[in-house]
């Protein structure tokens, strides 16, 4: 089984919950699966481009019938990053991402995965009856941290987001586990972190299983 850990966070392990939380469950699925192969994707380390000018730019000529080889040496650069990050996630069985809230929101080298990983004729297509999902086969888990108590509150949305994208492009089977109000005090943290940790164990038999929700 291909596994894909993707984080966005740019602090070391040992001061984000998000990522303390996703490395135990990474440990926890390499002890229950040893055979289980994890690749890492470290968004800071390896930052997928953003959609720019140049993007858009070789977009438009690609469509228009210009050769990947033709594109500028930069649109080179930026649309084979964009699509390296597309086939990690396309060769993975299962995906795990960490992420931060900020401001409500993910970090923005987050989103610029997101934007690699929803692909027309790849992860989606049109169809007279609209957009169909074509990402079958997947389950994923979404470790978000936040300082404050967000999950049943108005300000979920980056959750919701994630939701919506992984659906879209036909990713359903999907479970959110939250470390939050890590910023209530040292303790209220360390509350949250060991309660996200156990439920993230407590679902690695299922993540591993080979039944999928559809």
């Amino acid at each position: 089984m291909k596994i894909l850990y993707v984080t966005a966070n740019p602090k070391p392990e040992e001061m984000s919950y998000s990522l303390q939380v996703g490395r135990a469950f990474i440990q926890a699925i390499q002890t229950a699966s040893p055979n289980a192969t994890v690749t890492e994707l470290n968004l800071y380390t390896n930052p997928v481009p953003e959609i720019d000018g140049d993007v858009l730019a070789a977009w438009g000529a690609l469509q228009n019938g210009t050769a990947f080889t033709d594109l500028t040496s930069e649109q080179q650069a930026k649309v084979g990053g964009m699509g390296a990050a597309l086939e990690q996630f396309l060769a993975a069985d299962r995906v795990v991402f960490a992420t931060p809230m900020w401001n409500f929101g993910f970090p923005p080298r987050f989103k610029n995965f997101i934007d690699a990983i929803v692909s027309a004729g790849r992860t989606f297509k049109y169809t007279e009856k609209g957009p169909i999902g074509l990402v079958t086969g997947k389950k994923a888990v979404h470790i978000h941290a936040a300082g404050g108590v967000h999950s049943d509150g108005p300000f979920k949305f980056a959750a919701e987001h994630l939701k919506g994208v992984l659906g879209f492009i036909g990713l359903t089977d999907l479970e959110t586990i939250w470390v939050e109000g890590v910023a209530y005090g040292p303790e209220q943290a360390e509350v949250a972190k060991d309660a996200a940790i156990a439920k993230a164990k407590a679902l690695v038999n299922d993540f591993l299983s080979d039944s999928v929700l559809v």
